[in-house]
């Protein structure tokens, strides 16, 4: 039952359906509904349309209701959104059409879908979100499982000082597009977990997108302590037992909220170690159903596949010894095998000795295992070679599929049109089809251009009405108003870095020649200027660091405001950022960087990468689409920041400002112009969410549902 707080009138009845289903934030027919309902409640709400239909006055949805022109529309998007939520003849139906009673069923620690619902930090969470919205266009038999963190992620606050602090708000639940999961005989779902010595209960809440659903664990139920109340309270917040304590209860729990809806997964994938407990609690399943050890363990690898999202080694959970047994004591009797065979599972010689890790744990249990790139796979089979000692690093089961973004979602409406104009009205439907982009040669280098000014614009619209908002409600002093955007020029070179500030992704390398940069930014006749945006995670005090180096450039008068630090990125501001700048900044250290997306949702928007090869742009470089960074590598850190620096100055200075302004007698930066045509044509396709769903689809989850292997 989906709650209203106020009557809707008859004729717009189904517009409280429309708003708990997340398919309306990646279909511009409906994005535009809500919009005409009530702008300026569209503008405060952030776009959210369940806030907007409690806050509506009765008035204006009468008068909406008698607007024949908004009727039409209505009609129109309601018509489109049944044919899509109940159309099988998607491409996952036509294409495995004996496969679709199955179920995969996906857990992840996060999900980035929208945001009034902040249940993500960056990269990670997006890439569930953007698979999942996926995974309903092409109609798989999907469903998620995660948290419901009612305080989210932290939003950051960047003082005068510029030292991060992170601020975390109560997510009103009934402004969220949520709603509680309802059991198998239609009762409030709920369920327990044991730890330790006591019981952990949470309560289930689901989550519509598209044609799938989201089941996002609670624990801020009566039932539960003060402190189990608290354990998914926040998202990466806490010491290590918090976090053992969440992946279990993902882990574990997540099963137990399939089994009580009556799902059974013939395929489950677990998206980074998180979750890697659930694979304990399947074979436990199965032993007390009376299976040996052996089998169910057989039988739960078979069916099990594991992403793992990260080359670098603190970025994999491990708890000690005796953490795990504390929480898992007695499991292991149910599993059918001895404490020394459970621990063993996950067991792995860190640098501060011998620990459970979860990504091990999952490796050892999934038959299916993937990088997501070519790179990363790579430096994975030599990372974890110690699990396969008998094998050869190439033939070390760890696969490459590459990330994508979900493109109907990251394109900017600007540029759907003029695709849809161009390229066709199914160019949603077809984009991962590389045929279809040769018909940007019919777009003029005039209107791909003019597309570009009008969302850079917007970007610096953005900004400054954010910031004269904070300014009106004296959040902000004269500092801070400068440092988040308020001085950037429209018609300067503009390079956006936005991204988690992490050391290894080298934020202020830009910042390296202070004198050489100053150069270039404050050039006369060519300036440059940079926006940066970001979040450092709250316990890392080196990435808090580099937030303030750089907010401290953005506030050195010598700098002529050519430097912006934007604080509290999101998903809206990722849109604009992405859509907006010109340049697209990406410094990690080489090879780092598992994938990254960001870098894909600009190329879909005509901007081009300025990129060291790591991740997917060593996938998506191709001499003429953006351009790379280095190319040397060095043992010593200091010499290849050196290194990399003169080569990312040496290519602002001589390729990228020269092409810039360099414009015919109508103004156009023809050579520019031609790059940026180049970088969608040869990026959108291959790094699509379509595209990497497919792939997971066709070599993971139809094996693993028991068809061909490929």
């Amino acid at each position: 039952m989906i709650p209203t707080t106020q009557p809707i009138p008859e004729k717009l009845s189904r517009l409280p359906e429309l708003a708990y289903n997340l398919w309306w934030s990646w279909t511009p027919e409906a994005r535009t509904l809500f919009k005409q309902l009530d702008y300026p409640l569209w503008r405060s709400t952030k776009h959210n349309p369940v806030q907007i239909l409690q806050q509506i006055t009765p008035d204006r949805l009468v008068r909406r209701a008698a607007d024949a022109s908004f009727l039409r529309q209505y009609r129109k998007v309601m018509v489109k959104f049944d044919k899509e939520m109940q159309d099988n003849d998607g491409w996952f139906n036509t294409t495995y059409p004996a496969k679709k009673e199955k179920t995969i069923a996906y857990f992840s620690f996060e999900f980035g879908l929208h945001s009034s619902l902040p249940i993500y930090s960056g990269g990670l969470g997006i890439l569930s979100g953007d698979h999942a919205k996926e995974a309903s266009d092409l109609q798989l038999p999907f469903v998620g499982v995660g948290f419901m963190y009612p305080q989210g992620y932290f939003r950051q606050r960047i003082p005068s000082h510029g030292w991060q602090e992170a601020v975390y708000q109560q997510l009103d639940m009934d402004k969220a597009p949520i709603l509680p999961a309802a059991d198998a005989n239609g009762e409030p779902l709920n369920i327990s977990v044991q730890m330790g010595d006591h019981k952990v209960y949470a309560r289930v809440w689901q989550v519509r997108v598209g044609r799938i659903s989201l089941y996002l664990l609670d624990t801020d139920v009566e039932e539960n302590s003060p402190w189990d109340r608290e354990l998914s309270a926040r998202l990466y917040s806490g010491d290590r037992e918090t976090r053992i304590r969440q992946e279990i209860l993902l882990g574990v729990g997540g099963v137990r909220v399939l089994r009580a809806l009556g799902i059974n997964p013939a395929v489950w994938h677990m998206n980074e170690g998180h979750s890697a407990f659930l694979t304990l609690e399947l074979i436990r399943e199965k032993v007390a159903a009376g299976m040996a050890y052996d089998d169910a363990l057989a039988q739960v690898k078979f069916h099990a596949a594991f992403t793992t999202h990260t080359p670098v080694p603190a970025g994999h959970d491990t708890f000690n010894f005796q953490m795990v047994e504390n929480y898992f004591n007695g499991f292991w009797d149910e599993m059918g095998i001895s404490r020394e065979q459970f621990l063993s599972l996950g067991a792995h010689q860190e640098a501060w000795g011998t620990a459970f890790n979860m990504t091990v744990l999952a490796m050892h249990t999934a038959e299916y295992i993937n990088g997501v790139s070519a790179l990363h796979a790579k430096v994975s089979r030599e990372m974890w070679q110690g699990i396969w000692p008998d094998t050869a690093v190439d033939n070390i089961p760890i696969i490459p599929i590459t990330n994508g973004i979900h493109v109907p979602g990251w394109v900017a409406s600007e540029n759907d049109a003029l695709f849809k104009k161009y390229l066709g009205k199914q160019w949603r439907k077809q984009h991962d089809q590389e045929a279809i982009w040769g018909k940007l040669d019919d777009i003029s280098d005039k209107k791909l251009w003019k597309r570009h000014v009008i969302l850079k614009n917007k970007l610096l619209s953005f900004l400054r009405e954010r910031t004269r908002r904070r300014w009106v409600a004296r959040q902000l002093d004269p500092t801070q108003a400068m440092t988040n955007g308020m001085l950037i020029d429209p018609d300067a070179l503009t390079i956006g870095f936005a991204r988690r500030f992490a050391t290894y992704k080298r934020a202020t390398l830009i910042f390296r020649d202070f004198e050489r940069i100053k150069r270039i930014l404050l050039d006369t006749h060519r300036p440059v200027q940079l926006i940066f945006a970001g979040k450092s995670h709250p316990a890392d005090d080196p990435g808090k660091s580099l937030i303030q180096q750089v907010y401290n450039w953005a506030k050195e008068n010598q700098l002529g405001g050519r430097v912006a630090f934007i604080e509290d990125y999101d998903i809206q501001m990722a849109r604009y950022l992405t859509q907006g700048v010109d340049v697209w900044l990406n410094t990690p250290r080489l090879p780092r960087e598992a994938s990254g997306t960001s870098g894909m949702k600009a190329t879909l928007n005509g901007i081009p990468n300025l990129s060291i090869l790591d991740g997917w742009w060593a996938e998506g470089y191709n001499g003429a689409n953006g351009w790379a960074i280095g190319g040397k590598q060095f043992d010593d850190e200091r010499e290849q920041d050196e290194y990399d620096a003169n080569s990312l100055y040496q290519l602002i200075e001589d390729e990228i400002v020269p092409l810039y302004y360099t414009r015919d007698s109508d103004g156009i930066p023809r050579g520019w112009a031609k790059i940026m045509r180049e970088a969608i044509r040869t990026n959108v396709p291959a790094f699509s969410m379509k595209r990497m769903v497919k792939e997971y689809t066709t070599k993971i989850y139809i094996p693993a549902m028991g068809g061909d292997r490929v």
